[in-house]
């Protein structure tokens, strides 16, 4: 054995003198909610480190106080900056990242020093935490523990006695600092919610609930298990008077909820919302809010499939040739006080429900019933995306069905578009009982388009059997199509390519038209 293995040998043959780092969760604020785990690492450290503001104060040493020794090292480890205001030349992020090295400095020397750190987070140290910045810098380099706190979300939902999340329910976790835009679409997306970090950013949170429509759901909890606990409706507080140390809660729809005002007064509502082509992916937040805060949801039982059960919400499942009785039973509904979401495929405003109920809603009888149209992913989009562009240009889009009106007018409505050279977007192409349809259109187009013009056959886009391609307009065979499908037929100008050997074939139109 050389010197050198030997050297190496005898330094690994000896005992880890570092001290060990712990991240102490303390819970939310109350010291009897401190865990036993907590309560021993803490009296076994030698150094006790906290954060604070520049005041000096600390709500973590407040909690930890009664277990705190006189011969305990204290870390005060205080923030230099509290807002995005500084004069460093890193900006506010530089200020930070600067002081979180040097805290971790600080600490690195204890442990070097083979003394036991306990860093003490209020609530959880990895949820939120100032711990977890400690702990990148320092647990891949010394012995580290994190012992898990109650978290300030489950102090509040504990204080307010209401579920958090039951069931298939989705719990959202949102910092308040998110911009106002993403906070409503994320509160109308979602089943329950915490909004934390309020303080100065309360009116901006406080509007992305007016937004999102749950503003009437919230809650408003304070300093939760801790002196000067508040709780009240979130509509109800001053923005003034809210301190960082606070949270917004919506909590389980299932647990809270909101039932129909039977009162023949026009108190409800009709939302028409689109699902998309397909499942749930297609989905936007703000849809997915309104069939969560629907009583009750009417539609084509294929669509009505697409939307998760939730208890208590009632389902009205019909045929999909009785679009009027569905609309008109829709608004009756809301005319006793219930919610009603009328679920469409798509886009409720493309060839689906949303004409329907609006015609309907034009009745006398129900001019008191709000009525509202949320967009959704149309067909012809959705199509469009999985072959890449074709929809780049003007385009068309039409429906082959002849059930609500005559052949006649389809056709002179494709010749008349053939000829504006647009793309076209063809709905409703066949079916069982339309079985002619696709052919005569092809024959129609052929008279305006060249044979080799791209065709994309889409069936079933985002669904388990869903089909995707592409074709020269000649050889389009109607067989291929049904209802399921949509057809995309590009203008003279749209444009097909293989990016790799035996690539698919990717389609689209260039946004410039050549002069004439």
């Amino acid at each position: 054995m050389s010197e050198n293995e030997r050297h190496h040998e005898s330094q690994d043959a000896r005992p880890d003198t570092r001290g060990r780092l712990y991240g102490v969760g303390l819970g939310p604020g109350d010291p009897a909610l401190m865990t036993v785990r907590a309560v021993r690492v803490i009296a076994e450290a030698d150094v006790i480190a906290y954060h604070s503001a520049r005041h000096g104060r600390s709500i973590a040493r407040s909690i930890a106080a009664e277990h705190l020794r006189p011969d305990h090292i204290e870390e005060a480890l205080v923030y230099p900056v509290t807002t995005e205001t500084t004069d460093h030349p890193g900006g506010y992020r530089g200020a930070i990242d600067e002081f979180y090295e040097q805290a971790a400095a600080r600490l690195a020397a204890h442990l070097d020093a083979g003394r036991t750190v306990a860093v003490l987070a209020e609530g959880d140290p990895l949820f939120y935490g100032s711990y977890m910045h400690m702990h990148k810098r320092l647990a891949d380099r010394y012995p580290t523990e994190v012992i898990p706190g109650v978290t300030s979300v489950s102090g509040a939902a504990a204080r307010l006695g209401t579920p958090l999340a039951e069931a298939e329910e989705v719990l959202t976790i949102l910092p308040g600092t998110l911009p106002e835009e993403e906070l409503t679409a994320r509160l109308a997306g979602t089943d329950a919610a915490v909004v934390m970090k309020l303080g100065r950013t309360f009116p901006t949170v406080r509007r992305a609930f007016e937004r999102s429509g749950r503003l009437p759901e919230a809650h408003f909890v304070e300093r939760a298990t801790m002196a000067g606990e508040r709780t009240a409706a979130l509509a109800d507080v001053d923005a003034d008077s809210v301190p960082y140390f606070s949270l917004a809660v919506l909590p389980s729809r299932i647990g809270n909820p909101r039932p129909p005002v039977e009162s023949g007064e026009g108190s409800g509502e009709v939302v028409v919302v689109g699902t998309g082509p397909a499942g749930p992916l297609w989905l936007t937040p703000e849809t997915r809010g309104a069939l969560a805060a629907a009583t009750d949801l009417v539609g084509y039982t294929t669509y009505l499939d697409r939307v998760p059960v939730r208890p208590g919400q009632r389902r009205h499942g019909s045929d999909n040739k009785v679009e009027a009785e569905r609309a008109a039973f829709a608004l009756d509904l809301a005319l006793r006080g219930h919610r009603v979401a009328v679920v469409s495929g798509g886009d409720p405003g493309v060839f689906a429900m949303a004409t329907a109920v609006l015609e309907a809603a034009s009745q006398e009888e129900y001019a008191d019933v709000p009525v509202r149209v949320l967009p959704g992913v149309t067909a012809a989009n959705a199509a469009a995306a999985r072959v890449g562009a074709p929809l780049g240009h003007d385009y068309a889009a039409l429906s082959l069905s002849d059930r609500l009106k005559p052949w006649e007018v389809i056709a002179e409505r494709l010749h008349a578009a053939a000829s504006a050279d647009l793309v076209l977007a063809l709905y409703n192409p066949g079916s069982r009982s339309r079985t002619w349809q696709v052919g005569k259109a092809r024959e129609l187009l052929l008279e305006h388009r060249a044979p080799d013009t791209p065709v994309v056959l889409a069936r079933d886009v985002g669904g388990p059997e869903e089909s995707v391609r592409v074709v020269r307009l000649a050889d389009l065979d109607p067989a291929a199509v049904d209802m399921r499908t949509l057809l995309i037929v590009g203008s003279s100008q749209t444009r097909t390519v293989r990016r790799s050997d035996g690539g698919e074939e990717v389609v689209w139109t260039p946004r410039r038209y050549p002069e004439g």
